[in-house]
């Protein structure tokens, strides 16, 4: 897959994972929203660890800095 992530984006993206899973441990969200809340989670560190966004490419959306050539 092309990288499409940015550095920013793959910090905000693994700070709201942390802050979701938080609301899930701390009971916050529970039920079906505590569920939505993790694999919203998991995805946020997925998409950042590969460096590329699904709907970001069918966008055709990159955060990712333009290399000069």
């Amino acid at each position: 897959m092309k990288k499409n992530i940015g550095t920013v984006d793959k910090v905000i993206r693994i700070v709201l994972a942390l802050v979701f899973g938080g609301l899930y441990y701390t009971e916050i969200a529970t039920g079906v929203w505590g569920i939505v809340a993790l694999v919203a989670a998991a995805i946020m560190v997925l998409t950042s660890l590969m460096s590329s966004c699904p709907i970001y490419s069918i966008l055709g959306f990159s955060s990712c800095p333009v290399k000069n050539k």
